[in-house]
């Protein structure tokens, strides 16, 4: 069976940093899409940043571009997502997601969060301004 666990999420102050954690287990493809999505209160889901299904791109959302860096395996089993100067608009629960999409670009996973395969339960993160 498919899992996920995500890890790493807590409370930090403004202009703090956090590192996210994510591993999976059980998925049945040699290549495949990973990626960080978040949710903030009120607001929609939305991709922060993804590795492609062949992990040769990797896409940052235009708000945490400079900020944020995702890395990860050549399997991607693990994938680590750090985080540097946080702001509070970066409050919500980040989730770790798969997609078994060899062909799929970064941008398209990240802009498609209803297509990915498998989630993660989510960790919270809460920055305090």
């Amino acid at each position: 069976d498919v899992q996920l666990q995500a890890y790493g999420g807590g409370s930090v102050q403004t202009g703090g940093y956090l590192t996210l954690s994510c591993e999976v287990s059980g998925f049945p493809f040699d290549e495949y899409a990973i990626g960080w999505f978040r949710q903030a209160p009120g607001k929609e889901r939305e991709g922060v940043s993804c590795i492609g299904g062949t992990g040769a791109s990797t896409f940052y959302a235009d708000s945490v571009k400079g900020r944020f860096t995702f890395s990860s395996n050549s399997a991607r089993k693990t994938a680590h997502l750090q985080m540097h100067s946080l702001k509070s608009e970066d409050t919500a629960v980040y989730y770790c997601a798969v997609r078994a999409m060899p062909q799929a670009t970064s941008w398209y996973v990240c802009t498609h969060a209803s297509g990915m395969d498998y989630w993660g339960k989510g960790t919270l993160v809460t920055v305090s301004s």
